[in-house]
């Protein structure tokens, strides 16, 4: 099974998801300091929900320093 990063574009930045690597720990959810992250229809490498954000995302990059399996890329966006 093929899995394809999917990337949402927030108003802060943008929050890629490899669900191939998302085992559905749910860590990046609960230590999300805005709520802004919550399970999606994706199911992960387990056959386990995956995660997606929502525009409350302000792209503080907390959810992909505590995922164990490096399942997420925050990539904030410059101010110009």
């Amino acid at each position: 099974m093929e899995f394809q990063p999917s990337t949402q574009e927030t108003e802060k930045g943008f929050f890629t998801l490899f669900p191939g690597l998302c085992k559905g720990c749910g860590l990046c959810i609960e230590k999300c300091p805005k709520k802004s992250l919550d399970w999606s229809n994706v199911l992960g490498v387990y056959g386990t929900p995956s995660v997606r954000a929502n525009n409350d995302c302000i792209a503080c990059g907390i959810c992909q320093n505590v995922c164990p399996d490096c399942a997420i890329h925050i990539e904030k966006k410059v101010k110009h």
